[in-house]
């Protein structure tokens, strides 16, 4: 690893050990897909010792994307479900936390990877460029670094929510949104956190390897 791999890493992880400020809110952001599946015959109910039954054959009813939002300091999260993951759809996912979730914040500190939609210049894809600054001057991005997106808490709560919720055949938009929107209710009324253990100087002592040597 090199040593941009580890500066990225610990601007990550210092972020992370910032106490909770409503004001400076740390959000991860993050997308999945879900392809939707349709049962070609309907499966046969479990019975006393016998799991229920479902046909090898199925239906596809195409994929949707999922955005994940979460503030694990806060034991919140949202999930939005749409047809495609351009530059305009995370633009507006970043409008959203701006001025639906955020109104009142002094600035959004928003953890993401990489990926090649998730750039300020989105925002002037979606928006005249008034509206694009207006929403970017509330915005701190911070990147994962390059093959780290393990440092993403975003990807801890879309593991949960396959697990929890997505590890099963959908068959149309309607029962996906409806599983989604109770998932999400149920950890938001838990307040339901993420406990992140890693530190900096955690990191510099159990994951030497990824740092650079400083001898020569």
């Amino acid at each position: 690893m090199s040593a941009e791999f580890v500066a990225a890493m610990e601007d990550v992880l210092d972020l992370y050990e910032e106490p909770y400020d409503p004001t400076r809110p740390k959000v991860n952001f993050d997308e999945t897909s879900k392809q939707l599946i349709a049962e070609t015959r309907v499966p046969l109910p479990a019975q006393p010792g016998q799991p229920a039954l479902y046909d090898y054959e199925y239906q596809r009813n195409g994929t949707r994307n999922l955005f994940m939002c979460c503030e694990p300091q806060a034991g919140w999260r949202h999930i939005v479900v749409t047809e495609h993951r351009t530059m305009q759809d995370f633009a507006h996912q970043m409008q959203w936390l701006v001025d639906e979730r955020y109104p009142e914040a002094d600035m959004i500190r928003v953890v993401l990877d990489n990926l090649n939609t998730h750039k300020p210049a989105a925002l002037y894809e979606a928006f005249e460029p008034v509206e694009a600054r207006r929403i970017l001057q509330k915005l701190e991005f911070q990147d994962t670094p390059k093959h780290g997106s393990w440092l993403n808490m975003a990807e801890i709560e879309l593991s949960i929510l396959q697990g929890q919720c997505l590890d099963r055949r959908i068959p149309d938009d309607a029962m996906l949104t409806r599983e989604i929107t109770a998932y999400e209710a149920a950890r938001n009324a838990a307040q339901a956190t993420i406990v992140w253990r890693c530190t900096t100087m955690k990191a510099r002592e159990t994951l030497r390897r990824l740092y650079p040597s400083n001898t020569k």
